[in-house]
């Protein structure tokens, strides 16, 4: 399986499959998503891979492309490293004068939040199976969340959604055969 195929496959079963955010699921129905796979071995590469699908995020029509999920497997390993490399990717919104207009939510197989040790399980929430930078239209956030009930308590469900879950049941979870294996 490939790291596109990996990410999706945790979408579905992590992100969709427990509710972690209750927006995925539609635009990935709707076959919105562009999923792209970066080939960058370096920051520089990356953060050329980045501008490019901004600029074109941005230009697109949001019925075809909703969002983007650039997976870069090869580059920012280190979860240190990429974290500083949302600086850049900040600096890159605000150069192309995008800020306000797209987001880019960060994802990485060692998340983990301030004040959280490395093995709590509600890190989960942003682990994915290689680092990845999800490219998002304010827009489409403010309306997600205009329409959905609650959305600024998404974060503690999902943390109880995690503790219920357990490391155990995430490892089962994203061990588990894909269809057709």
């Amino acid at each position: 399986m490939n790291a596109i195929d990996e990410t999706r496959l945790w979408l579905e079963r992590a992100v969709i499959g427990l509710n972690l955010c209750p927006f995925a699921k539609a635009v990935h129905l709707k076959s919105q998503i562009r999923w792209v796979h970066s080939a960058a071995e370096d920051e520089q590469a990356l953060l050329d891979d980045l501008v490019h699908e901004l600029r074109l995020l941005a230009a697109a029509d949001p019925e075809a492309i909703e969002t983007t999920v650039l997976v870069h497997p090869a580059v920012l390993r280190d979860f240190g490293a990429y974290n500083d490399f949302l600086d850049l990717a900040d600096a890159a919104l605000d150069e192309l004068g995008l800020a306000g207009t797209l987001q880019v939510a960060s994802f990485h197989p060692d998340y983990q939040f301030a004040g959280t040790r490395a093995d709590d399980v509600s890190n989960c929430s942003n682990r994915s199976p290689h680092p990845t930078l999800h490219l998002l239209r304010e827009e489409s956030i403010d309306r997600a969340v205009a329409a959905f009930p609650d959305a600024s308590q998404i974060y503690e469900r999902n943390i109880e959604t995690l503790r219920r879950l357990g490391a155990g049941g995430w490892r089962a979870l994203m061990q588990a055969p894909a269809a057709g294996d």
